[in-house]
């Protein structure tokens, strides 16, 4: 009961450092660091084996797996042996980014300063400074070099007055706006 009354409660928040600061004030998880953000409205079934560190940001859908459901069928098949359900922890470290739709899954650790791309499955430890993405994620670049693209592309047309990113692409004219 508990745990639909806290996503009731993320429903009714207005955005996600609202959301982030509702969970952290509750004690939701494990722990939860300084200036996180947390779209979704759904949280994990076991929400004390996540471990979110600093600057986290979590977009929306994103599905942390603490557990798995193995242990029904492999009771029903051993009948007379009882297996039991394993469970185990998420850690996300400081400055990571979650695209939406991706689904984490136990035992694993993201970061620092990781980028996990939308719609991922995460299995496996996320390295430093890498983003990842795909079913099973792997890498396909590193933070540094997507920092140094951001840096370029901010500015695409300083010369002809365009501010940024937004006004080139609703102004392709290059007047001013």
């Amino acid at each position: 009961m508990k745990r639909k009354l806290v996503m009731l409660n993320l429903l009714l928040k207005r955005d996600g450092n609202a959301r982030a600061k509702y969970l952290k004030n509750k004690n939701i998880f494990f722990n939860m660091g300084k200036h996180c953000y947390w779209h979704p409205f759904k949280i994990p079934s076991e929400p004390y084996l996540l471990n979110l560190h600093n600057n986290v940001v979590v977009a929306s859908n994103v599905t942390f797996v603490t557990h798995d459901i193995i242990d029904y069928m492999l009771n029903y098949k051993l009948r007379n042996q009882e297996i039991k359900p394993y469970i185990g922890p998420i850690e996300i470290f400081d400055n990571v980014f979650i695209g939406s739709d991706s689904i984490i899954l136990y035992d694993t650790k993201i970061g620092p300063n990781a980028i996990v791309a939308a719609g991922s499955v995460v299995v496996k430890d996320v390295p430093e400074g890498t983003i990842v993405g795909g079913n099973p994620a792997r890498v396909i670049g590193h933070i540094d070099s997507l920092i140094k693209k951001r840096k370029r592309g901010q500015y695409p047309d300083r010369e002809n007055g365009v501010k940024n990113i937004i006004d080139f692409y609703w102004n392709r004219s290059g007047e001013k706006l």
